[in-house]
């Protein structure tokens, strides 16, 4: 069994109190979807895949390297139940990357009060699996930080570089992004379970 399939795969959700096309636009539209996630400092689209969806590369700054990586993506905006669901694998060659090759999923699911937003994604330990004990936790808090910092521009227009990373120190400031207004842990199931079928067909990066 490899390591990513013995590691959990990391699941975050939020519901977002705004229209399932503002969320879609800022998560589906590259040079919105790098301003809030901290896990991009970049994302440029490449090319359409012939079987759908496109390619894309991304850019991710570290405190002293610059990781370069490339992933494919396919999303799905019009589905019989409402839904909405996009699919992504990825792969770099950096030896200094925590994550090496992934797989993942997002999901929109309007209700009544807003839309839940929610993501699966497992990856290849890039720098073993013993170190990955400890990166797997924060690689999941880093996408539920983003995941709220994301709700709270899709709510209120407050743009997300009001909130960098170290905003995170500001305890006292109630209106701050917070990774424990996330779901960590789905429903029921694991965190794959509810990944879309376009996953599987999708091209590899």
């Amino acid at each position: 069994m490899s390591s990513a399939a013995s590691a959990p795969a990391i699941y975050v959700e939020i519901l977002i109190d705004a229209p399932i096309d503002r969320v879609w636009e800022l998560t589906q539209n590259p040079a919105l979807h790098s301003r809030w996630d901290l896990r991009f400092s970049r994302i440029e689209p490449l090319d359409d895949l012939p079987s759908g969806g496109h390619r894309f590369a991304y850019e991710t700054r570290l405190p002293f390297h610059l990781i370069r990586g490339t992933g494919t993506s396919l999303g799905e905006r019009h589905r019989l139940d409402g839904t909405r669901t996009s699919a992504l694998k990825f792969t770099t060659r950096d030896p200094l990357s925590p994550l090496g090759d992934g797989r993942g999923y997002w999901r929109y699911v309007p209700t009544p009060i807003g839309v839940r937003f929610i993501t699966g994604y497992t990856y290849q330990p890039g720098w073993g699996a013993l170190l990955d004990r400890a990166v797997r936790p924060f690689i999941g808090w880093m996408t539920a930080w983003s995941f709220d910092r994301l709700r709270i521009w899709a709510e209120t227009g407050v743009e997300p570089e009001k909130w960098p990373g170290a905003s995170v120190l500001l305890v006292t400031r109630r209106n701050r992004p917070r990774a424990a207004r996330c779901r960590r842990t789905p429903s029921r199931g694991r965190a794959m379970d509810d990944a879309p079928a376009t996953l599987d067909a999708l091209e590899t990066p």
